[in-house]
């Protein structure tokens, strides 16, 4: 198993410049590699797919090669393992209090 580090993701009120829109999640996002320490910000609006708990609290998100394995070691599953796009999924867990979101890419 391996992962690589992604970004840090900061749940906002308040759209900063630049930000991109995922009208099938409902959510705003910038791009981690507009800032040095690789911060996604990310803006919730209304009917969201995503948890209330990941609108307040930031996560640290790891590339991994095989999501299913690295979920099953959570101690609670946040979002169940999702794809966002062809072969890519993504979950969000909860490890020793911490958020952790998980991207898969099989292409």
């Amino acid at each position: 198993m391996s992962m690589e580090f992604m970004h840090v993701g900061i749940p906002i009120t308040n759209k900063k410049p630049n930000m991109t829109y995922a009208e099938p999640m409902k959510i705003w996002m910038s791009n981690p590699d507009d800032y040095p320490q690789k911060i996604e910000y990310l803006k919730f609006e209304e009917g969201t797919c995503f948890p209330e708990i990941l609108h307040r609290l930031p996560h640290v998100a790891y590339k991994v090669d095989d999501l299913d394995k690295y979920v099953k070691q959570a101690d609670w599953v946040i979002f169940e393992p999702t794809e966002i796009a062809p072969k890519v999924r993504i979950a969000f867990v909860m490890i020793d209090n911490a958020i952790f979101e998980y991207y898969e890419d099989k292409n």
